[in-house]
């Protein structure tokens, strides 16, 4: 019994000593910047037991020493702490900017995210980041409600964008601010790593404050800057390997014979007598009359001197190779209370799918701030300096058309292949690469600020800030001697092309910020001046003895010089305004106004007006959605008018220009280029003192909503934009000589726009969290004026249907009925010259028994009907998991490739050809949508149709991402504050295309770059 006794105090005690360990645990969890974080939720790994912040951000919890308690929000990355001695447990998340107390830029200032009136998306830079792009712009597709993308899979990754449809019909880029700095160009040369934020100025009540240059939005982009603390070390690298996702089957060798055979036949010629060195072994079958082909017999070699043997050659394959990516970031941060600095190096390298193309870029940061005079004058810069090469080659359509007889060298295996006698002049694509290798160009880019604060008095601050963006183009470009087949050329050449172009931004800006009670005023006032000097200059030679890279300069050339050079220089002053008004937080109004003065332009409208107004309504500080509901996170509904320009245009589109030219203005007495008379100048273009800004008016109205806590968040809009007054360069009539040329504003162009964003967050567990959002927009453009001059050179029969109206670009051509398949249809059909069993019926569309010009009509709209994007984040423990999806609706594409794939003479008729034309119309094939193989083009098939036109809608995946971190206790003992690998792939598959689409990928139709398939794994890591 005493043992008894004694046992149950011993246990008691033990159990007392242990609840005497567990205690009162406080603390204040903030963000980044030290701002309190309502709602976060504190739990106690052990206990499971849990808490939340309150407004201030302070918790109290139960915990003993050594317990962990983790400390989860929204958005943020969840963090670890071990309970110690102390009472007190403090917690710093790195919250996402979905927090609507974010700063963010908009223009030459920064405003909170929920005082913001106009339409601004502020853009995930970290999902950009997950794919393996050298732009971060085509990383962008899908992203964003509102802004339209579209590449191809070249190695710089080129990138089309369009913000909020099409406003003009000169240059439609946006403008680029980078740290205060603006471009319209070169973002392949920016390294993603260096990116902190980036926001979308899509309206022109926020875009307005950029004026001239803003008609076509904007995109403002922050790098990374130093934060307090202790020094940080980061690093990340990954490798990728990229092929094609699928490749255009073309006949090979016989499967060519076999539709050259049938080509002949169908004409009643003896295919025998083909010049391309192919030869047949057929008969007509007595009992249906129809020939038969029993065998395709070729040549053992293609030429008489027997070094071209006959080959079977796929020339997709033989341009074609795994393409390789690898890319290395470091950076290196610190800061104090007085300053702060990053460095940060970059190196890409893209050896693309295609051979011998490739993008290499080396680019190297410092951004640094110092405060001096207790903080009086704060000082610093942000500049980079990259170098890229680029090798291109425009090879698809030669490789499509390269005929498979030819071998890719001679019997030598040193010779190339090449066409013989009888055989068209395309050239061995492969020789093309070999020879064009050497081809590409360097261009180092120094760009970047200097800047200078001054605060002068509480809340007036004085800015300076001075932009640079240096260019250095240069290239040595060979033409090198080859023989390939009957193709030669016996002279070679280099070509040196240099171009320097040097930009300068020089921004003064008064800041006043005033906060009284609940009122809130921030407004600025200041100068811009912008300078663009550029020139370029261009050396040729020809007559190499050796073709050496030591040796091919052009001293060394003895043979024809050649040169030339041009010079340009634009300027742009400027004067801004703005003003924002808070009350309450609850009432938001926005004024801005900025004259622009542009050299481009005449002496008479040298300088344009650009205002701006907004205003929102923050309905959830009502006290009847406060006291009534607690679901409303923001609720705000904001609206919008502005005005912003366009000055894209020729430098010199207002003077008079005098060009020479020897052939029209001297005589050449002895015929060789060198008269005894000078060359004079002839009248090129005539002044236009009246030439003025494109304008572009824009209203809209959107409804931004968060509820739940951020669980459920978006945004709701509509627009109207409006382009008057868009340049132009209209024809002339001949009467009018010399000098017609003469730049005008003329046109206009209108569109209206819907938008809708929707994200959801949720913690489904404590270590299941999912976050995902998606886009969707829809645009509707038209012309709605153009001057008689030019009404009609934008599509259209020249007698009343024009482009006014419709979508510029939209196609206009001929409408088609399949193909004829019963003699009955044909004789019974409208007047088609050469129609004919297998031929492609054509519409009389005006019903007067003849299929002329007269039956074209308006056949596509390129403009998708809309386009939407999803995106979606998993995380569970440790691991994490995310895709991309991306699509357009129904839009109208151009397929080139099929004039290749399904005819044998709409382009020509001695090329190679797709092999979809083995299942070309017959009369033992009568159900084929593909046209009967004919000789020559007698029913003029070549001509733009709705059969070239289809349904380029897709959806694709385009990127997804798992990835795994360690845990920090692991990782410490390696001084380690962060590792993280993952695996993933960009451009992963097409889910979803249009029936009607023949091609392999809607996105690129032509010819161009393809896309290809990309598989990486990397790791980041952070000291």
């Amino acid at each position: 019994m005493r043992k008894l006794i004694l046992c149950c105090v011993l246990v008691f005690c033990f159990i007392a000593s242990t609840y005497a360990q567990i205690r009162n645990i406080t603390g204040t969890v903030t963000d980044k910047s030290s701002k309190p974080v309502p709602g976060a939720t504190i739990y106690n790994v052990e206990t499971g037991k849990s808490t939340q912040t309150d407004e201030k951000g302070k918790f109290l919890i139960q915990a003993a020493a050594g317990q962990t308690l983790r400390f989860i929000y929204m958005g943020a990355q969840t963090v670890n702490s071990k309970v110690g001695s102390t009472s007190v447990v403090d917690a710093q998340l790195e919250v996402s900017a979905t927090n609507l107390n974010d700063v963010v830029v908009t223009g030459y200032q920064t405003e909170r995210k929920k005082d913001l009136t106009g339409d601004v998306a502020i853009v995930d830079v970290d999902e950009l980041k997950k794919q393996s792009v050298a732009n971060p712009m085509k990383a962008l597709q899908g992203q964003v409600a509102g802004v339209y993308i579209t590449g191809n899979g070249s190695p710089s990754a080129p990138a089309t964008i369009r913000i909020r449809g099409i406003g003009t019909l000169n240059n439609n880029d946006p403008l680029y601010i980078i740290d205060g700095v603006p471009t319209k160009s070169g973002m392949h040369e920016l390294n993603q790593a260096d990116i902190e934020s980036m926001q979308i100025l899509k309206d022109a009540s926020s875009a307005s404050i950029y004026g001239a240059r803003a008609g076509n939005g904007v995109i403002v982009i922050t790098t990374k800057k130093g934060k307090t603390g202790k020094t940080q070390l980061s690093g990340n690298a990954y490798s990728s390997l990229s092929t094609y996702v699928n490749k255009l089957e073309m006949l090979n060798a016989e499967g060519y014979g076999k539709i050259l055979w049938q080509a002949y036949v169908n004409k009643n010629l003896d295919p025998n007598s083909n010049g391309l060195r192919y030869q047949f072994d057929w008969k007509v079958d007595p009992n249906t009359n129809q020939p038969v082909l029993n065998k395709v017999l070729l040549p053992e070699f293609l030429n008489a001197t027997q070094t071209l043997r006959t080959s079977d050659t796929d020339w997709f394959k033989e341009i074609s190779q795994l393409g390789i990516i690898q890319n290395y970031d470091a950076q290196v941060s610190s800061g104090t209370e007085n300053g702060h600095y990053l460095l940060s190096l970059g190196y890409f390298d893209n050896k693309g799918i295609v051979r011998t193309t490739g993008f290499n870029r080396i680019s190297a940061r410092i951004n640094s701030d110092y405060k001096l005079f207790n903080g009086a004058l704060t000082i610093g810069q942000n500049l980079s300096i990259t170098k890229t090469k680029e090798v291109a080659a425009d090879i698809i359509n030669s490789a499509l058309q390269a005929l498979p007889i030819i071998p890719v060298h001679t019997v030598d295996g040193i010779g190339w292949g090449g066409p013989v006698d009888g055989m068209n002049d395309r050239q061995n694509p492969v020789r093309v690469l070999e020879d064009n290798q050497q081809n590409g160009y360097d261009f180092m880019r120094l760009f970047g600020n200097f800047f200078a604060d001054v605060k002068i008095a509480k809340g007036l601050v004085f800015k300076s800030n001075f932009g640079i963006d240096y260019g250095d183009y240069t290239s040595r470009n060979w033409q090198k001697k080859y023989q390939s087949g009957y193709l030669v050329n016996d002279v070679n050449k280099v070509i040196n092309t240099q171009t320097h172009n040097v930009k300068t931004t020089w921004t003064n800006t008064l800041n006043y910020s005033l906060e009284s009670g609940n009122h809130r005023l921030n407004a600025f006032a200041g100068t811009e001046h912008y300078v663009e000097n550029s020139n370029t200059f261009m050396a040729s030679r020809e007559g190499f003895v050796l073709e050496d890279p030591d040796y091919l300069y052009l001293d060394a050339g003895t043979g024809i010089k050649d040169n030339s050079g041009s010079g340009a220089k634009n300027v742009l002053m400027s004067y801004i305004g703005r003003a924002n008004y808070s009350y309450m937080d609850r009432y938001l109004l926005s004024a801005t106004i900025r004259r622009d003065g542009s050299s481009r332009f005449g002496a008479n409208n040298k300088y344009g007006w650009f205002p701006a107004f907004s205003g929102a309504w923050r309905i959830s500080e009502e006290s009847f959605v406060k006291n009534n509901t607690s679901i409303v996170d923001d609720l705000k509904l904001h609206a919008g008018w502005g005005k912003t320009g366009n000055q894209e245009i020729n430098n010199n589109a207002i003077y008079n220009i005098y060009l020479s030219n020897y052939n029209i203005t001297a005589y050449d007495i002895n015929g060789n280029k060198s008269g005894v008379l000078p060359s004079g100048f002839y009248l090129s273009q005539n002044a236009n003192p009246n030439l003025r800004w494109e304008a572009t008016e824009m209203s809209n109205a959107a409804l931004d909503f968060s509820l739940w806590k951020q669980k459920l968040y978006g945004s709701v809009g509509y627009y109207i934009k409006k382009t008057t007054g868009i340049l132009l360069l209209p024809p002339y009539i001949g009467v009018l000589g010399e000098g017609g040329n003469t730049y005008v504003n003329g046109a206009s162009m209108e569109n209206r726009g819907f938008e809708l964003s929707l994200g959801h967050k949720s913690r489904l567990t404590d270590d299941l969290s999912i976050d995902v959002n998606g886009n969707f927009d829809m645009v509707r453009n038209k012309v709605t004026y153009l001057p008689p001059a030019v009404v009609n050179a934008y599509g259209g029969d020249g007698k009343g249907q024009n482009i006014l109206g419709r979508t510029v670009g939209s196609f206009f051509g001929y409408v088609t009925d399949g193909l004829f398949r019963t003699q009955a249809e044909v004789n019974n059909s409208a007047s088609q010259p050469n129609k004919g069993l297998g031929r492609i019926r054509y519409v009389d569309l005006n019903h007067d028994g003849v299929i002329d010009v007269n039956d074209q009509t308006w056949i596509g709209n390129p403009l998708p009907k809309y386009t939407y994007g999803f995106n979606a984040n998993i995380n569970y423990k440790n691991f994490d998991f995310s895709f991309l999806l991306q699509g357009i609706g129904d839009v109208a594409v151009r397929n080139d490739a099929k004039s290749y794939t399904d005819f044998w003479s709409a382009v020509e008729s001695s090329s190679n050809k797709g092999a979809r034309l083995l299942n070309a119309w017959s009369p033992s094939n009568p159900n084929s949508d593909i046209p009967a193989v004919a000789l020559t083009d007698d029913n003029n098939e070549a001509r733009l149709s709705t059969y070239f036109i289809e349904n380029g809608s897709y959806l694709k995946l385009r990127n997804a991402q798992i990835g795994y971190t360690f845990n920090k206790q692991l990782i410490s003992k390696l001084k380690m504050q962060n590792l993280r690998v993952y695996i993933g792939g960009d451009n992963l598959a097409i889910l979803m295309k249009s029936k009607s689409f023949t091609g392999l990928d809607p996105e690129t139709p032509g010819f161009g770059y393809p896309n290809p398939l990309v598989v990486t794994a990397g790791i980041n890591v952070r000291f």
